[in-house]
């Protein structure tokens, strides 16, 4: 490893860790003005995760390390997904690891730390949340997979940055395989980021919300840490989004500097329509009963094994 290529990796995950809080706050502001509502600030996350690092930590007296690790296991995760989801370049030292399945894995891996943490203290509410949250992430990590596994099939290769490389080169088109893929992306996307129709991340009352159920308990640096790794997964699943969908002005190697800086405002463009896109869906979104969410992240699944069926079948 070079250390121009080093400090290209160092630059994407400096990239991620900064914007991360500014999608979300990005993502509320155009919430608010959608809803006709005083908008907050951009920096809001930023103040709120600076407020929580300085506080001191209250643990219940008969919670186990688990859910003293868990926090920090969560937020590195979504950070090792930030290093190898080819959002600058592709050919970063880390993009050999840059595994489909593997990049699902850390996701898997992170839900299960947090879901056992929420039932470490023995709460109700940390129950309910995280059956709530395992019984979703069962319905939409298969529909992940087969997101996936279609940009594979296209490209040949499970490897993130070959499926970027390859569909960066592809004649610009509409392929029917990626429409259906892309509409179950989507539906995946605000499944797991905890967003309408699925869950709303403003709401504490306890017959709607999955996500805030599981970290009513945590204060001070573990909620900071965990609010952060929240703004992570939301980076990290655009940033999917945009390398499967529109990997156009991503740099291809670790040395060509130009290039990768020259990707950054593209990534922030990207990032600012998809966000703008995110808060219109919310807008325009009801919250379904928990029970719909079978039939929601079904119809995700049965898209996206159609997108692979239409590439078998169609070859498009």
């Amino acid at each position: 490893m070079t250390a121009s290529a080093f400090l290209s990796q160092l630059l994407q995950l400096g990239v991620a860790l900064l914007l991360a809080p500014l999608l979300a706050g990005w993502v509320s502001q155009c919430r608010a003005w959608l809803q006709n509502k005083s908008a907050p600030s951009l920096l809001l996350p930023y103040r709120t995760i600076h407020k929580l690092f300085i506080k001191d930590a209250v643990v219940a007296h008969n919670a186990s390390p688990i859910f003293r690790v868990a926090p920090y296991i969560v937020f590195g995760a979504m950070c090792c997904a930030a290093a190898i989801v080819p959002s600058l370049s592709t050919g970063l030292p880390f993009a050999q690891a840059a595994d489909t399945i593997a990049l699902v894995g850390l996701f898997a891996l992170a839900r299960v730390f947090i879901a056992l943490a929420a039932m470490d203290i023995g709460t109700a509410f940390g129950s309910l949340g995280a059956r709530r949250e395992m019984f979703v992430g069962f319905l939409a990590e298969p529909a992940l997979l087969m997101v996936l596994f279609t940009a594979s099939l296209i490209s040949g290769s499970t490897s993130l940055p070959t499926i970027v490389d390859s569909l960066a080169h592809r004649d610009l088109a509409i392929y029917p395989s990626l429409a259906f893929a892309g509409v179950a992306f989507t539906m995946v996307s605000l499944a797991e980021n905890a967003r309408i129709p699925v869950d709303n991340p403003a709401t504490h009352l306890e017959l709607t919300m999955i996500h805030e159920a599981m970290i009513l308990e945590y204060s001070a640096r573990h909620l900071a840490l965990i609010e952060w790794a929240s703004a992570l997964k939301l980076f990290n699943y655009s940033c999917i989004g945009i390398a499967i969908f529109v990997p156009f002005g991503i740099a291809a190697g670790s040395d060509d500097w130009a290039a990768i800086l020259g990707a950054a405002p593209a990534l922030a463009a990207k990032l600012a329509i998809g966000g703008f896109v995110l808060a219109l869906i919310e807008t325009l979104s009801a919250k379904m009963r928990i029970f719909r969410a079978p039939e929601f992240l079904g119809t995700a699944f049965l898209l996206a094994v159609l997108a692979m069926l239409v590439h078998l079948l169609l070859g498009t």
